[in-house]
């Protein structure tokens, strides 16, 4: 190989490196940006569902801002004052188990995003997945699968 080519292939390898290290830092200040936003790195838990609707109304509803609460690092949205109040007085009863993360990706070991309009309330807990169509599959197993996550979410 030619001094001039050994160099070339020297400088290909070090921009592939650079280009790596680059990828790893910006990788790792967004994971500590999410985490800082909340559960499930988002600005608001369960993208802004009322947690206490799904109890109270079975059914996912959009909640609002102006009727927000602060647990556990995340914030909450809540579609009135009165189910704000309900979730403040009681938090582990209406927050989403796996940190709001997809129940079902739990059961297998990692995290997921959700959908909101996919839930399910169980045992009087709520837990979300990541689709309809997961959650189809998610419930045929449902109490299997929730062990497993429980058994999982510590390490996740």
């Amino acid at each position: 190989m030619s001094k001039h080519a050994f160099l070339i292939s020297a400088f290909k390898s070090f921009k592939k490196l650079q280009t790596l290290a680059l990828s790893t830092v910006l990788f790792i200040g967004l994971a500590t940006m999410a985490s800082a936003e909340g559960w499930n790195g988002k600005k608001a838990v369960i993208d802004g569902y009322d947690p206490v609707a799904y109890f109270t109304q079975s059914e996912a509803v959009r909640g609002d801002k102006q009727f927000s609460h602060r647990f556990d690092g995340g914030t909450f949205h809540f579609s009135s004052a009165e189910n704000r109040d309900l979730f403040a007085a009681n938090p582990n009863k209406y927050a989403p188990q796996f940190g709001g993360f997809c129940a079902y990706a739990a059961a297998k070991g990692s995290k997921a995003p959700i959908d909101p309009t996919a839930w399910t309330v169980h045992n009087d807990k709520l837990y979300l997945n990541y689709s309809k169509s997961i959650q189809k599959k998610w419930s045929k197993h449902r109490d299997d699968y929730i062990a497993k996550a429980e058994k999982n979410w510590p390490n996740l």
